[in-house]
């Protein structure tokens, strides 16, 4: 349990740096060269990038629709990092991207220092590594979405409850500060994503409470005037978008949207529970195996501090989003800093070999299975590079190959290792292999994955052949956000009909993509004026939001006015 011996040492300085620069380097490569990930990502950066031309800090707007899913927290972060670097009159994607990088940096390093705090220097270090080095952190490290700075604000509560349980064990009185800390995080969350992080940062001290029959931990956060700390943060802008959108921004984003994701799947992801169990063998792959394997041992321990402790920050969060009908696999991102330490902690309590298994049969051939699937995710995670660039792109990349070529080796020898039971390092190999995968990845394959872009390259045939410099650009058939950033916002989502309309009422400075799909429909709609409409080239490959294999063609209508723009 946390005690002098434990949990007064941390990890010095140095050290810290040291884990800091190791994720901000594994998390940096293929943040400028990635294009953005449809869907989530554009409506994110699209509704900044409006905040940043319209200087309207309160009402998130995409296009000309309100955005009320969440508070305004994401879009004040990314919109001052684009302003930051100079950057609010480009549509470049990596400016907005900072906040997630920086946060997801900052995550890892909490962790380790949670880590030493409870289990000791080496698990502190461990934990970081697992973390870091797991399928969904380097996803969302990349990404522009909500999630990575939602995780810091999780994690800075209980970098603040840790603190407390350390004062409660060592007998001495909790800061007022530490209280400060853990409801400015709280504050901050809300800010960030609504009541979502109360579940983590509220569950947590009340489990553990509950478990203990005992609510000094509680008490230490000083709730009876805390909770106006995290209110402070967030009330001012709750009462400004109320004024604003007359309420209704409240009725959108807790009564469809987070009311809804509880009662039915929203946006086709409504799935039974069990979904995130399935899923973690590959969203937190390579630590997913090692998490299995201390099972035995977590239930062994579960009466010690740090054990419980850990256990009430994952089975709240986790059971609560296990239960609910809409489940993407971000949902449990806040457990995986949890699950790290627990897993780091255990396995460096013991020495070379794992001797902590599973003592009945049973037991053993479950985690042997399980130990299987670990090792086939490993492999196609390793050869997922060439294969893509092959059937995708019809492409033999030697570096694909190369790199795909150095992880594969290095998941064999992690699963001799497992064999072994010499699983410390079997998780260090495994964790080396998740480096290197990544890096061939965000540098070699996605980059190149040009049949999968449609966006950008979209945009590029609109530039390059439209009638004149203010041209109206209606997209019937790719109404992806994606096109919407890329485009600077200045694109109509509508179908056939409006669009040919549109090109007969101004064919000077109108132009229409259209998927050769709907092709006939749209010179239908044109009337009289489809003699006069051009294609100026085609844009061909895969959505692979909806799985659609598209060829879409810019057309314009042949006029004086476009014959002598050209």
């Amino acid at each position: 349990m946390l005690g002098t011996s434990r949990g007064t040492r941390t990890l010095p300085w140095r050290v810290l740096l040291l884990i800091a620069l190791a994720a901000f380097v594994l998390f940096l490569p293929g943040r400028m060269s990635t294009p953005p990930f449809d869907r989530d990502e554009p409506r994110y950066m699209e509704a900044s990038a409006q905040m940043l031309e319209t200087h309207n800090y309160i009402d998130v707007r995409f296009q000309d629709k309100p955005r009320y899913l969440q508070p305004a927290g994401i879009y004040w972060l990314e919109s001052l990092a684009v302003k930051a670097v100079g950057m609010e009159h480009a549509r470049s994607v990596w400016p907005y991207r900072i906040p997630s990088l920086l946060a997801m940096t900052a995550a890892v390093v909490l962790t380790a220092l949670m880590g030493a705090s409870l289990f000791g220097p080496m698990a502190g270090v461990g934990a970081a590594v697992l973390l870091m080095a797991s399928v969904l952190v380097a996803a969302e490290s990349r990404m522009a979405t909500i999630d990575s700075c939602l995780l810091l604000s999780v994690l800075v509560a209980q970098f603040a409850l840790v603190r407390a349980l350390t004062d409660r064990e060592a007998g001495r009185t909790t800061p007022a500060s530490t209280a400060l800390l853990f409801w400015g995080a709280v504050g901050c969350g809300l800010m960030l994503k609504g009541p979502v992080v109360l579940i983590p940062s509220l569950a947590t001290p009340l489990a553990l409470g509950w478990v203990e029959r005992n609510l000094d931990l509680w008490r230490r956060l000083r709730p009876s005037w805390g909770w106006l700390v995290a209110a402070a943060v967030v009330l001012p802008w709750c009462i400004a978008i109320g004024v604003v959108s007359h309420g209704e921004f409240f009725r959108r984003s807790v009564g469809v949207n987070f009311l809804g994701k509880v009662a039915s799947g929203q946006e086709a992801h409504g799935l039974p529970p069990g979904y995130h169990l399935v899923v973690f063998v590959l969203a937190f792959w390579p630590g997913s195996y090692f998490a299995a394997s201390v099972l035995p041992q977590v239930w062994r321990e579960r009466r010690t501090l740090p054990v419980r402790y850990l256990l009430c920050w994952i089975v709240p969060h986790w059971v609560v989003f296990e239960s609910i009908a809409t489940k993407l696999p971000h949902y449990v991102l806040p457990t995986y800093p949890a699950i790290a330490m627990l897993t780091a902690g255990l396995l460096a309590q013991s020495g070379v070999l794992w001797r902590n298994g599973p003592r009945v049969r049973w037991g053993r051939v479950l985690l042997g299975v399980y130990a299987v699937l670990w090792g086939l995710v490993g492999c196609a995670l390793a050869v997922a590079g060439p294969v893509l660039l092959w059937r995708l792109e019809h492409q033999f990349s030697i570096p694909a190959v190369v790199l795909a070529g150095g992880v594969l080796p290095l998941v064999g020898l992690a699963m001799w290792q497992i064999w072994r039971a010499e699983l410390c390092y079997a998780a260090l190999s495994s964790a080396v292999a998740a480096a290197l995968l990544y890096v061939g990845l965000f540098t070699v394959v996605v980059p190149r994955l040009q049949s999968i872009w449609l966006a950008p390259r979209l945009v590029e045939l609109v530039q390059a052949h439209k009638p004149c410099a203010q041209t109206q650009v209606y997209s019937v058939s790719f109404s992806e956000p994606s096109l919407v950033f890329l485009i600077g916002g200045k694109v109509v989502l509508q179908g056939v009909a409006q669009a040919a309309q549109a090109m007969r009422e101004h064919p000077a400075c109108t132009a229409a993509l259209v998927d050769v799909r709907e092709r006939g429909a749209f010179m239908q709609a044109l009337g009289a004026d489809a003699p006069k409409a051009r294609s100026r080239g085609t844009v061909a490959g895969l959505n692979y939001s909806n799985g659609h294999a598209m060829a879409i063609s810019l057309y314009t209508l042949d006029s004086p006015v476009a014959d002598s723009a050209h």
